[in-house]
Order: C-alpha cells, then structure tokens, then sequence
C-alpha cells in the first residue's frame, strides 16, 4: 500500500526522512483508536501493538512506548526520569508535544523533540505496529529499528503483575 493516501503527511515526511519509505502502512475503515482495535484490524497479538502514551514529567512532556497488552507503571517512570510529578497528558499537551491527537500518535515524527522511553517488552517480537499519524492507519517495523528512530531509551517501565515476571 502507498503510504501518501493513508498515513498522516507529516508522518510521512518523516518516514521519507528516515529512509523508510518501503515501510508499509495499512489503512481500515473503522478506527484503530486502542490497541485492542488496531490488533484485530491487522490480525496480529495485542502485545505487538506499540502504544505512543504522553505523560508529563515535572511539567515536561515525556513519550513512552508500550506494547498494547501491558500497562505503565507510573512509579517506574517516575524513577527512570527521575522526576518529582508524572502523570498522563491531557489531549491538548498530547496534541501540542506531537502534532497528533491521542489515539493517531506514531512512534516519531512528532512536531517537537522530547524524552522517549520504550519498555523493553517490545523487543519480545519480530515485528510491532504503531500508529501512522491517524486512528485509521497503523505501519509495522522491527521493534529495534523503531526504538532507534524514536530516539527512544531501552527501559522496564511495564506494571508487574501478580504472577508475571
């Protein structure tokens, strides 16, 4: 699929500039808002979803990528920043900090450089999808590769559950 029709133009652009214009997106007629929808869509397990979540970080907007069937724990980033006050972003700090709104943010290309966290889960697989700039549109990449264009730092910010390691 060409990606000029379905991604976000400035996600794109992105790509372009990072050489990935073989990357491909899938574009779906209904939304792929959470993680649990962009699995179905593409047909692939809900831990190869990549969640883009912005939080702010003493006042801060800090980006962490998760895989869709995990959690953040707050307290971790909390520690990894080291930061006094974290918490998630509101829809405008969201849309200011990327350039996208919540439910559309890819990885990078974002309108503004921040912190990117990545929790190491994602390196579980071969292959991850992210949001391509719309809640309609998702690209697939190696999880390393896409670390590496967020910019992102190998953390383990994940909610432990009971049981799991």
């Amino acid at each position: 699929m060409s990606k000029a029709p379905t991604a976000h133009p400035r996600f794109s652009e992105a790509l372009s500039a990072l050489g990935l214009d073989d990357v491909e997106i899938r574009a779906f007629p209904d939304a792929t808002r959470t993680a649990a929808q962009a699995a179905e869509a593409v047909g692939c397990e809900l831990s190869q979803i990549v969640k883009s979540l912005v939080f702010e970080a003493d006042g801060e907007p800090v980006l962490v990528l998760m895989d869709g069937a995990s959690r953040v724990d707050v307290a971790l980033v909390r520690v990894e920043l080291d930061a006094r006050t974290v918490s998630r972003a509101g829809a405008d700090l969201v849309r200011r900090a990327t350039g996208y709104a919540i439910g559309g943010v890819p990885p990078f290309g974002h309108v503004s450089r921040m912190r990117v966290l990545a929790d190491r889960g994602l390196l579980a697989h071969g292959t991850v999808w992210a949001a391509a700039g719309t809640p309609h549109t998702v690209f697939a990449l190696a999880p390393g590769e896409l670390i590496a264009h967020a910019r992102g730092s190998v953390v383990d910010v994940r909610e432990q559950t009971a049981g799991v390691p």
